[in-house]
């Protein structure tokens, strides 16, 4: 009985080792307007969304196999309030 509820646990570790998905982290950060699009070969590629401007993220994108693209989930920042005075 000791030997079944071993191997029972054992299978059930490996089942649920072999069949989890990975987690999928966000690709593209709200907080950035433009992402550098980095290909590591034909198919595989990844988002890098950590500038402000084109021109900044050209720069890095230079003499790599990469693109800079509009970050389509950039969270513009909202108007800001005015204190009033008492």
């Amino acid at each position: 009985m000791k030997n079944a509820a071993s191997l029972l646990c054992t299978v059930l570790a490996v089942g649920t080792i072999l069949f989890a998905a990975p987690a999928r982290a966000q690709t593209y950060d709200p907080n950035y307007p433009v992402c550098l699009q980095i290909y590591d070969d034909m198919v595989h590629f990844y988002f890098e969304c950590r500038y402000t401007s084109m021109a900044q993220c050209a720069a890095s994108a230079s003499g790599r196999s990469a693109q800079c693209v509009v970050n389509p989930y950039y969270a513009k920042p909202g108007p800001r309030k005015k204190r009033s005075r008492k």
